[in-house]
């Protein structure tokens, strides 16, 4: 049974909370928070213990750390449950500073096949049959990639202010899910995006709607669509042609039915966020994590992956305050 040190009780931390207690070989162990109310009341809720952070990773009883603190903590911490021989799952991204993210990979490169970062999406099932169908040959060689992702309202400034941004905050979860489609890193990134939605958004030096073109090395695309307000719900699709066909994974809706009169065809719309959205693929990430460490196999989303996708957000950030496309080599 792996015992599981939660760092962070927010929105996020909660809802992992609720994974480790589920799985059949987890038990929540602790919690921390420095919100203190917050720390003691999901440790009530689960009858465990909330402590300091430090007592919490430094506590022999303890195998494995998930870290859902603030972004701007999440280096310190997996250098910190590392020196601590804990196993570790992150949520994203790794830094807000792709230079600090460079360097906690290098620190701790010893331990790093027990380091896995939380992009959820990669477990999505529909997601992850796209991706099967693509290896097994299904539409032949890659050409166009398009993912479309937008959030049904924009967070509260608040929240956009310590984000690090649209890119390293909400596209980065479509940059990594690009890396895992295509197999590969892009050669070059374009960015182009405005503040349409709230202008507050803009003042902080943010974007609310935007959209990255990257180019490989064998000239096939990527297409990456983002906007903070989609009125009708979550909206979350893939779409990639291929030199033989072409895969969609389509949205998830509050139901199946579909209503087709002399008025017209109504169906149901997209599940609202992503906790509704996405809840089978966080069960799924938790349970390859687990499957992983107890079986001494190296996690199927490495430091690596969470390093790699930190500077396509990088790139974009640089190529949206240019205006120019950016060589990934030369920040990566």
């Amino acid at each position: 049974m792996m015992r599981v040190g939660l760092l962070g009780t927010g929105r996020i931390g909660s809802l992992h909370a609720e994974t480790i207690a589920a799985h059949p070989a987890s038990v929540l162990h602790s919690v921390s928070d420095i919100d203190s109310e917050s720390a003691n009341i999901l440790a009530a809720k689960h009858n465990v213990d909330a402590k300091p952070a430090d007592e919490v990773i430094s506590d022999p009883n303890i195998d494995a750390i998930l870290i859902a603190t603030s972004t701007d903590t999440h280096s310190d911490f997996i250098e910190k449950a590392t020196s601590e021989g804990k196993a570790i799952l992150c949520e994203k991204p790794v830094d807000l500073s792709l230079n600090r993210a460079k360097e906690c990979l290098f620190n701790v490169r010893a331990s790093k096949d027990r380091i896995m970062i939380g992009f959820n999406r990669r477990f999505d099932p529909n997601f992850a049959q796209l991706k099967k169908s693509l290896d097994s040959d299904d539409i032949g060689k890659r050409e166009l990639l398009t993912i479309t992702s937008f959030d049904p309202t924009p967070p509260p400034i608040s929240y956009v202010k310590k984000s690090g941004g649209l890119y390293r905050d909400m596209m980065i979860h479509d940059f990594d899910l690009s890396n895992f489609i295509m197999d590969e890193l892009p050669e070059t990134i374009s960015a182009v995006g405005h503040s349409l939605i709230n202008p507050e958004i803009g003042l902080e030096g943010d974007v609310d709607t935007a959209v990255v073109t990257m180019v490989y090395a064998d000239g096939k695309i990527a297409v990456i669509k983002n906007s903070r307000r989609a009125v009708y719900g979550y909206d979350q699709r893939i779409e990639i042609l291929g030199s033989e066909g072409l895969l969609q994974a389509e949205n998830i809706t509050e139901n199946s039915v579909v209503k087709s009169t002399k008025a017209g065809v109504l169906s149901a719309k997209p599940k609202y966020f992503f906790l509704e959205r996405y809840i089978d693929a966080f069960k799924a990430e938790w349970d390859a994590f687990v499957r992983s460490i107890h079986y001494d196999k190296p996690v199927p989303v490495t430091l690596e992956d969470g390093v790699a996708a930190l500077a396509l957000a990088e790139a974009a950030t640089q190529s949206q305050k240019t205006g120019k496309s950016v060589q990934l080599k030369e920040i990566f």
